[in-house]
């Protein structure tokens, strides 16, 4: 007896331990104050399009075709301009926090205007600027474009989205973007990727526990400040230590529901009250028959007035199937409710249409996104 006491406590402690959030590192819940990303934008063209670039009709790839040929020593006239093998591009890329010059980066490419693919193309050099003006990279290369598009007079054959490509490594950092850690040598802030008072409140611990000599308080749910005594001799290394101190993450009660796609997405915590869920299932169906009426002569002669005609017959039939009903103990998860629904053959759209009314009761205990 006492053995299964044993092994039925051992059972609910590994129960327990198996529901409770596994520690994860700070680097992966925050960030240094001043460290991120910097978005890049750029204009651009793309050459060597197999006639799928852009028409005639766009006067603004053509007047920039014509300036990058002057650029050049060609001077061309608009009305000189007829090929299709070029195409005005947007060019899109992400300059990292810390990126030197030399630094090679990804870039994105999209069509600006009614080419049809840029499938084989390579865009000329163009700069990408950042929010305040300045070029801090220059873009080049051969475009990847990951479809393609035929056309014939009468039909058509399209994968993907053969009007946006990828450049790997297209990109050349000309000038490190001015980003610095924030902070007087003294005191650190640390950013929280998604602001939250329980999750401040646990980093905090977790680093005056760390670290006793450090003053680590929290501003407000996104801020958290770390003073020194004095100021760190390797601010590198400091930061590296904090950045792998490990924190019980929150995980949030959400259910995510995608209606285009007809996705729904639940975290295991995410827990119902009692509710009683009935579908009902009205079907429809309205049936239209055309009859031909082919009257003979008239008293053996046909007249002006006898014609051919179609007579429509139509008929409507509604059937009414009893509505399944599931009941949804108190404590359930969103996954037993969306299994108990697919025993009943219940499509997805309805069981999207379920878990919003049952919100709409006051049912799920937890937040419901819809996208």
């Amino acid at each position: 007896m006492r053995t299964i006491f044993l092994l039925l406590a051992l059972i609910a402690a590994a129960s327990a331990a198996a529901q409770s959030p596994r520690p994860v590192r700070l680097k992966d819940l925050a960030r240094v104050a001043g460290v991120r990303d910097n978005p890049l934008t750029g204009y651009g063209l793309v050459f060597g399009l197999a006639g799928s670039g852009d028409s005639a009709r766009n006067r603004a790839t053509l007047q920039s075709v014509a300036n990058t040929m002057r650029a050049y020593g060609v001077n061309v006239e608009l009305d000189d301009l007829a090929s299709r093998n070029v195409a005005a591009v947007v060019i899109t890329s992400k300059l990292p926090a810390f990126a030197e010059p030399g630094q090679t980066l990804d870039v994105q490419v999209a069509s600006a205007g009614d080419a049809r693919s840029l499938s084989g193309g390579t865009l000329l050099l163009a700069p990408l600027s950042g929010p305040d003006g300045r070029v801090y990279a220059v873009a080049q290369g051969a475009i990847a474009v990951g479809g393609y598009q035929f056309e014939a007079p009468a039909a058509s054959l399209q994968k993907n989205h053969p009007t946006a490509g990828v450049i790997p490594a297209g990109a050349t950092v000309e000038q490190a973007p001015p980003i610095q850690v924030g902070g007087d040598g003294r005191h650190l802030s640390i950013v929280l990727n998604q602001p939250d008072f329980t999750l401040a409140s646990r980093i905090v611990q977790a680093l005056r526990a760390a670290a006793p000599g450090i003053d680590a308080r929290a501003e407000h749910a996104g801020r958290i400040s770390v003073g020194y005594p004095a100021p760190p001799g390797d601010l590198v290394a400091e930061i590296a230590r904090l950045e792998n101190i490990a924190v019980e993450p929150v995980r949030k009660a959400r259910v995510v529901v995608n209606e285009r796609t007809g996705t729904v997405v639940a975290g295991g915590d995410v827990r119902l009250g009692q509710v009683s869920v009935s579908q009902g299932d009205l079907r429809v169906e309205i049936k239209t028959l055309y009859q031909v009426s082919q009257p003979g002569a008239v008293f053996g002669r046909s007249g002006d007035g006898v014609r051919t005609a179609v007579v429509p017959d139509s008929r409507i039939e509604a059937s009414e199937e009893p509505a399944p009903v599931v009941n949804v103990p108190e404590g359930a998860t969103v996954a037993d409710l969306i299994s108990a629904l697919r025993a009943i053959r219940l499509p997805t759209r309805d069981v999207i249409a379920v878990l919003q009314s049952i919100k709409a009761a006051g049912a799920l205990d937890g937040e419901l996104i819809i996208q």
